[in-house]
């Protein structure tokens, strides 16, 4: 989540410099994609006009880039939440909305049961593919030895 509500345009504005480097600092920090709550709580707007300023298409899944909208990230299906990268909503808010300071702060959220079951189940997935790796016959090798064995006892 990024926080804006206290550093978002003042009476007293910061230069251009310190702009670029907040800028330039959330580049570097931003890893994560942020929800539609987060966006509403940062540029300080409603859910309603959040939802007006995103580049959605109900007949395309995936609109091209709308340099005049909030571009969400890659969706698979219609049902996927619409998530929004970080950058997107720092360059939305100085480009579009007029902005003059933008920071972008992302908190990582505190793992919760799901995600330390998923992370136990991607270290098993992790245990087993290399075991697999490590095995120098394959299935199919081992049943043409076994055949080749038979033969050459006959």
């Amino acid at each position: 989540m990024f926080n804006g509500s206290d550093k978002f345009p003042s009476a007293q504005s910061s230069s251009s410099a310190d702009l670029s480097k907040d800028i330039h600092e959330a580049i570097l920090q931003s890893e994560t994609l942020v929800c539609i709550d987060d966006v509403q709580k940062s540029l300080n707007r409603s859910r309603a006009s959040v939802y007006r300023y995103t580049n959605t298409d109900p007949r395309n899944l995936n609109p091209s880039f709308n340099p005049r909208k909030l571009n969400p990230e890659y969706r698979s299906d219609q049902k996927d939440p619409l998530q929004f990268h970080p950058n997107e909503v720092a360059r939305f808010a100085k480009d579009v909305l007029r902005i003059k300071e933008v920071t972008v702060e992302v908190l990582n959220s505190p793992s919760s049961a799901t995600q330390e079951v998923l992370a136990s189940i991607l270290e098993e997935l992790r245990c087993i593919s290399s075991c697999l790796q490590g095995m120098k016959d394959s299935p199919a090798d081992i049943s043409s030895h076994r055949e080749r064995q038979d033969r050459s006892a006959a």
